[in-house]
């Protein structure tokens, strides 16, 4: 009975994750009304949704199973582990990226000009954010999404999330346009 209570807190989490985020919704809808024929960009954006899901399942998961104690390995820690392997293996890079005034590590605050635009845009309650930049004449997708607050887990070390039902974080991405 136990387990089932936490499986459906753990689902439940998801779909308040899913719907808080719009579960990616935002982004498809702006890139079927721009009338983009970019097939490349598409497929980026693509990749970005999926790996979306993949970080916000991940943090949910690790925080409703194993984070019980301040003394735990922390979901976010797990997530940026993830992004460390991947960033090494070459595959894309994605940070967690502080949105309140008070973070634990100063790594974690937004590092450029395009993660500082998106946590004013997120904070300011948007769920997404991107732009389409170019660097060494390759092109990236830069895409941040929303992270709110819906864990009471997560208030267990940061308390300055008591009470804060917005945005708290984002999940910065950035992934290659593969022409």
């Amino acid at each position: 009975m136990k387990q089932l209570l936490k499986r459906n807190i753990v689902l439940a989490g998801l779909g308040v994750a899913a719907a808080l985020t719009g579960g990616g919704a935002e982004l498809w809808a702006r890139e079927k009304s721009s009338g983009s024929k970019d097939r490349a960009v598409e497929r980026a954006r693509q990749e970005v949704k999926m790996l979306d899901d993949l970080y916000k399942n991940l943090i949910v998961l690790i925080d409703g199973h194993y984070v019980i104690n301040t003394s735990d390995f922390p979901a976010t820690s797990a997530a940026k582990a993830l992004s460390a392997a991947m960033k090494k293996d070459g595959w894309y890079e994605a940070r967690v990226v502080g949105l309140t005034g008070v973070l634990k590590n100063a790594e974690n605050a937004p590092q450029d000009d395009f993660e500082k635009a998106a946590a004013k845009k997120l904070r300011g309650g948007d769920t997404v954010y991107e732009e389409l930049v170019t660097r060494d004449a390759k092109r990236y997708l830069r895409v941040a999404t929303a992270v709110p607050m819906v864990s009471e887990h997560c208030v267990m070390c940061h308390t300055n999330f008591e009470g804060d039902k917005g945005n708290v974080a984002e999940l910065s991405y950035t992934v290659p346009v593969i022409e």
